[in-house]
């Protein structure tokens, strides 16, 4: 009753009981993604659903566009269950196509625009993908060109299609598509797609900083529910207007944003570049109510507002997975911090939440049937309260096993079913309610000895200091301790970097022991980023033992 019709091979799914609990507690609904999406475009038709600087779209109008193309694309002969490789920057066409995808019943791959040849090649095999759907108009790089190679290394590839771009020999580009199409014959199309809520809806990729990603099912239903809880969580609905500049494609921007905005009617705006005079133009006209940030993004925020290109006067709430304090103290926002994983489990912070709990965890799980467990990496039993654990988790929007990989599948879940995450976590009790307080990775911890420093305490001490505007601490190479601790710093405009001594002076103020002030200050312009957009902090450490082993034989 409770099960998937048609199971994909090498698609681990949640056993019948505990999706028997799940749906009969009412947290598992039993439709599918694209449901609710139509669902939610006839009740919102006249609202703004995406707002650009080349023009607003209605939801009307998104739901035709979509039905347009997603009968297109079953028109080429792809067929519910397909595999589709997307790779694209952020635009008004990377999001039609997607949900043309949810639609027609294919199942997008989350790739990025700057994964090449080693990723593509091994995840368009893997996935078995029949289509690959690209940015026709990257100035940097020639995408079609790339995907038309591509095609010949992955033997199930059918299909390239280009989002915008010029007209090329083996290239379908999507506006060519849909001409000829009529509405009411495509929304019938649409309509005869069979649906599963227990089938896969989407392939998102791991968020590792080096090697291949692994795939990762995400399911109709529990996708459709991680997107409405943190909706719900956020306030989100008409009359909203959210900001959120990271890849739409990847996980974090789809289910926290992206999908939450389209599930409410609230409106998605979308900048033209990652300029300060391009977000400056979304928040001067469109005014964003709440935002979405990570820390590196906020010296980008900061170039904005005293460049005088927009300012933060409608936001009221901010998502805030590692600067909720930081953006509280500095822009006078409400910042809701939170802990996401691709994997599934989301923490957050709700906004009446005491402030302590705002400041220094990262919240709740969002859902009341999510199973989170802290274990102590060294004795394997579970963490007392106050006591530093390895996350592990199961729930109705979590995981059941990465896509075909019976080896780190074997590793990564318990016989129980648990998620064994890289990510330490402690539980904290404030005003009778459990928190969690991120306390690391295992491996984000500088070893000082017999002494651990917890990367990300730290750098929350040091991005206190009033002339820091970002900074990530790494552990370098040490003869004696094994590892110290250095920091990168990217300074505020015209600030004069502080020295080791008087950084130090400055953590004693804020009660830090003195074995986790940093022993070296390496000052950065910017702070390099994964192709996730996430801090790369694997460059940094090679950087520093480059640096040190360059000085050692000078």
């Amino acid at each position: 009753m409770y099960s998937v019709k048609d199971p994909i091979p090498g698609v681990s799914y949640a056993p019948p009981e505990r999706l028997q609990r799940y749906v009969e507690s009412g947290e598992l609904k039993q439709i599918t993604l694209a449901e609710a999406l139509i669902a939610s475009f006839e009740r919102n038709a006249t609202g703004i659903a995406l707002a650009t600087e080349q023009g607003d779209i209605t939801y009307a109008q998104l739901a035709a566009r979509t039905d347009t193309l997603a009968a297109s694309l079953l028109g080429l002969g792809l067929r519910p269950l397909d595999r589709v490789i997307f790779q694209s920057g952020n635009s008004v066409e990377l999001i039609e196509a997607l949900i043309a995808c949810f639609k027609a019943g294919l199942i997008p791959v989350c790739t990025l625009a700057a994964h090449r040849e080693m990723e593509i090649e091994y995840l368009g095999v893997h996935a078995a993908a029949r289509a690959h759907i690209v940015q026709g108009d990257d100035t940097k790089f020639d995408l079609p060109a790339f995907a038309l190679r591509m095609k010949d290394r992955i033997p199930t590839m059918e299909h390239v299609i280009s989002l915008r771009g010029d007209v090329r020999d083996g290239v379908h580009r999507a506006e060519d598509l849909v001409l000829g199409i009529a509405p009411d014959a495509a929304k019938a199309v649409v309509a005869a797609v069979p649906r599963d809520p227990f089938q896969v809806a989407v392939f998102q990729l791991s968020g590792g900083t080096t090697g291949v990603p692994k795939i990762i099912p995400r399911i109709q239903n529990d996708y459709l529910l991680n997107a409405e809880l943190g909706a719900e969580v956020m306030g989100f609905g008409n009359g909203e207007v959210l900001f959120m500049p990271m890849p739409m494609i990847h996980n974090a921007a789809m289910v926290c944003f992206l999908l939450p905005s389209l599930l409410t009617g609230a409106t998605f705006a979308i900048p033209s570049a990652m300029t300060p005079e391009a977000w400056g133009w979304i928040f001067t006209h469109k005014k964003p109510t709440f935002i979405g940030m990570i820390r590196s993004l906020l010296p980008r925020l900061d170039s904005m507002i005293e460049g005088g290109h927009g300012t933060l006067e409608r936001v009221r709430g901010a998502w805030a997975p590692d600067g909720a304090k930081v953006i509280r103290e500095k822009y006078g926002v409400t910042a809701l911090p939170m802990f996401g994983m691709s994997e599934g489990l989301n923490l957050y912070c709700r906004a009446d939440d005491p402030e302590e709990a705002r400041d220094w965890t990262v919240g709740r799980p969002l859902s009341a049937l999510d199973e989170v467990r802290l274990i102590n990496p060294e004795t394997g039993q579970q963490a007392a309260l106050g006591e530093v654990g390895l996350l592990t988790c199961r729930g109705p929007y979590t995981l059941c096993g990465y896509y075909d990989a019976e080896e780190r599948n074997a590793e990564a879940f318990t016989d129980e079913g648990f998620y064994r995450s890289s990510d330490l976590m402690i539980q904290r009790e404030i005003d009778g309610k459990r928190y969690f307080a991120f306390a690391g990775r295992t491996a984000d911890v500088v070893s000082r000895g017999h002494e651990k420093i917890n990367c990300e305490e730290l750098e929350g001490g040091v991005l206190t200091h009033p002339a820091v505007s970002t900074c990530a601490v790494v552990g370098m190479p040490d003869p004696v301790l094994g590892e110290r601790a250095c920091v990168y710093i990217v300074t505020k405009e015209s600030a004069i970097t502080p020295s080791v001594e008087e950084l130090g002076v400055h953590l004693a103020e804020l009660g830090f022991a003195k074995f986790k002030w940093p022993e070296r200050i390496e000052l950065v312009d910017a702070l390099p980023l994964t192709k996730v957009g996430k801090l790369n902090k694997s460059a940094l450490r090679e950087d520093i033992r480059e640096k040190l082993a360059k000085s050692a034989t000078s």
